[in-house]
């Protein structure tokens, strides 16, 4: 199961981190991880590349990608956070519980 946290600090945005795998099919045939992943990529690339946010990146080989942002977001930042955690919610919607979670967690 895939696992997506949005970190937020009052009410902002500071990060998401994407852990798991879907199973909902085989390696290479699962169109919910590659879904998620093309999403998550893009946000990632879109912060760095199309906004003055600071972004820490960090990935590993089991799939997980956790960005963390330097401060909070800019309110481009903001929405494209917006616009990940919509098309995983989307997903969710779609394929419920046994595959996708999208959490929201207040950190201090």
């Amino acid at each position: 199961m895939i696992k997506a946290a949005f970190y937020t600090r009052n009410g902002h945005y500071i990060g998401f981190s994407v852990t798991g795998h879907a199973g909902f099919d085989e390696e290479g045939h699962d169109i919910v991880c590659a879904s998620v992943s093309a999403l998550t990529e893009n946000t990632v690339n879109s912060l760095e590349k199309l906004t003055t946010d600071r972004v820490v990146t960090e990935y590993s080989d089991d799939g997980m990608v956790k960005c963390k942002l330097k401060g909070s977001a800019s309110p481009e930042g903001e929405l494209l956070i917006k616009s990940l955690r919509l098309g995983l919610c989307d997903i969710y919607k779609k394929y419920e519980d046994e595959y996708i979670r999208v959490f929201i967690r207040e950190v201090n």
